[in-house]
């Protein structure tokens, strides 16, 4: 099967330098539109790696996300989210990007390129059989994603992909490959774009579905989200009250004594 890049290919509008805002705001919004679509058709991708990466989590296994530049960014910034909003460990989702944490900020040169270095950053974390990884390259050639899932495999860790391209190299080294194509981008090859959005649309489905599954929502209510604002803390109340019979006042006195809203619920007593 011959490999295309898609992200790469040129863009479907010519001089972009000679748009209005209004026609540049337009157009990019225009190709934003594509996404959930192409999104939708991967579905039953995103639905078999759910569910492994849950049966994974379940058996005491953690979910490592790798990746570099925007891919890699994105991976962190959904594994950061994970603690605040479902009061889960900060090891149980791990974000981490080629070059390490100053390269959230800034580009580390050629780390990207370093087939080796993936395997070293997993190590760190005692990577072993329970957990999962997910590699995220819109281009799907990433030599520090790649080099990663091949480790991983080697070792009987299972492993999955987010990608823009279809039957990319990162696809074929993947147990639970996710291809999301988004055609190319509105600036030729700016995979921050319409790929970088997919791979965020993708990630919150992953993310969120899996912490659904493994009971950390209850109705629609995230009801072990940390107390970290005050923001948070009356939005924890608001939900004791429409939980239980009891005024604002009562719901934060029970909600500063057992620290979370799932706690001061089933600890209620009239």
């Amino acid at each position: 099967m011959s490999f295309t890049k898609t992200t790469e290919q040129s863009s479907n509008y010519e001089h972009l330098e000679k748009m209005s805002v209004s026609e540049l705001l337009q157009n990019i919004n225009n190709e934003d539109k594509t996404v959930p679509l192409a999104v939708e058709k991967a579905l039953l991708q995103i639905e078999k790696t759910v569910q492994k990466v849950v049966s994974q989590l379940k058996n005491g296994g953690r979910l490592f996300y790798i990746g570099a530049g925007t891919s890699g960014r994105l991976g962190v910034v959904d594994a950061s989210e994970c603690p605040p909003t479902f009061g889960v460990s900060f090891d149980l989702v791990v974000g981490i990007i080629a070059g390490g944490d100053k390269a959230i900020r800034k580009a580390v040169e050629f780390a990207e390129d370093d087939t080796e270095q993936a395997w070293k950053d997993l190590s760190a974390f005692n990577i072993n059989q329970n957990d999962f990884v997910i590699g995220i390259a819109a281009s799907g050639t990433t030599p520090y994603v790649i080099g990663g899932l091949e480790k991983c495999n080697q070792n009987n860790i299972p492993t999955g992909c987010i990608t823009c391209n279809e039957g990319s190299p990162l696809s074929k080294v993947s147990q639970f490959p996710i291809e999301v194509v988004v055609g190319p981008e509105f600036v030729t090859g700016s995979s921050r774009m319409k790929a970088g959005t997919a791979q965020k649309l993708v990630l919150n489905m992953i993310s969120t579905a899996t912490m659904i599954q493994l009971g950390k929502v209850k109705g629609n209510k995230m009801v072990d989200m940390q107390l970290s604002n005050n923001k948070l803390v009356d939005r924890g109340i608001r939900m004791i009250m429409s939980e239980i019979p009891v005024n604002y006042e009562k719901a934060g006195v029970l909600l500063e004594q057992y620290g979370s809203v799932r706690k001061a619920v089933e600890n209620f007593t009239k």
